[in-house]
């Protein structure tokens, strides 16, 4: 059968319905009960497919609910994904993601059948820089270590001296004991980081496409109507709009905050649905959300995840020698993190 004439399966029975009541009721808050149906007889065969197939299944944080809460096996930030990447014992990892997140999987569990749903969900990060852009820095400023963020490709990751994410990057910068480092490629987090360290930053001109259209304004808006709301900003934000926060963090970060300090009011000034995750997770808080998506996470779907395991696509293939040297890099990263 044709890939064209295959259909997906979209009866609500008694046995789905059984087997997904649970599932509905943690998320039961955002997704309205008349839309379950549509989602449920997928949500059950792909539970029930990787199962069988050996296979499972990393989410990122800004996936939608129906996917991050109902089929995923390991959810979390870049950082938390790669530490697991590199201990899950399934034959096959599908990372709901985008395509640097699969990538770095990949790195980490070579020998792993390593599959994205949709192999378009890329990057703005991601696409500002390549290798040979850091090789034309490494001439400009020889001896400078390169500090470059998870949300690149596996061969800018390979011409680099350690990795970092949001959550991690102060303390990877520092830990590396010079006076100068080149941080790349987020011109937004190295700003952040400046203010927080001594520490010289040689930065790039590279943007989140989600969070640079925050603006301070906006966020003052949100503070004025709301005189008792807690801003949560995630750090590839501008300077401006950290400056008008009370709480600046990764999405593990933020997650935590709302967890550990349950504020009346909160607003979480990052990917929308990050905010339905983490306020399936903390029902007593009140979310306002200043909501933009992330088209690159948004390409992923129940739809899509069904096929990557039915037809085993789409498979990440990184070069044996990017790996060996774009691991040296991640596990540089790992290692800071547990000192």
């Amino acid at each position: 059968m044709n890939k064209e004439e295959l259909t997906y399966p979209t009866e609500f029975s008694p046995e789905v319905k059984s087997a997904t009541d649970e599932l509905y009721k943690g998320i039961s808050k955002i997704i309205p009960e008349v839309e379950w149906p549509f989602h449920a007889p997928l949500v059950h065969e792909i539970n029930k497919l990787k199962k069988e197939k050996n296979i499972a299944i990393l989410t990122h944080n800004y996936q939608t609910p129906e996917i991050f809460h109902c089929v995923s096996d390991i959810v979390g930030d870049s950082l938390k994904l790669a530490y697991e990447a590199r201990d899950v014992e399934a034959d096959t990892i599908i990372v709901c993601g985008v395509h640097f997140m699969a990538e770095t999987a990949k790195i980490l569990s070579p020998e792993k059948n390593v599959l994205i749903p949709d192999n378009r969900a890329g990057c703005s990060l991601s696409e500002s820089i390549t290798a040979a852009d850091i090789r034309l820095l490494k001439q400009k400023y020889p001896g400078v270590p390169v500090v470059t963020y998870v949300n690149t490709s596996a061969e800018v990751k390979a011409e680099t001296d350690v990795c970092c994410t949001s959550g991690n990057a102060k303390h990877v910068v520092e830990s590396l004991g010079t006076d100068t480092v080149i941080f790349l490629p987020d011109e937004f987090l190295a700003q952040n980081i400046a203010a927080q360290t001594d520490v010289k930053i040689i930065s790039w001109k590279g943007r989140c496409e989600v969070h640079e259209r925050f603006t301070a304004a906006e966020i003052m808006s949100y503070k004025e109507q709301h005189k008792d709301i807690v801003v949560l900003a995630h750090p590839e934000c501008s300077p401006d709009v950290v400056a008008v926060s009370d709480y600046t963090g990764s999405t593990a970060g933020m997650s935590n905050y709302v967890k550990d300090n349950q504020p009346e009011r909160v607003i979480m000034v990052t990917e929308c649905s990050m905010s339905d995750n983490v306020a399936i997770e903390n029902p007593n808080v009140n979310f306002i959300r200043p909501c933009n998506l992330c088209a690159h996470m948004k390409r992923i779907s129940l739809k899509k995840i069904y096929d990557a395991i039915r037809f085993n696509q789409f498979q990440i293939e990184v070069e044996d020698q990017i790996i060996d040297r774009a691991r040296l890099a991640i596990d540089r990263m790992l290692e800071i993190g547990r000192k």
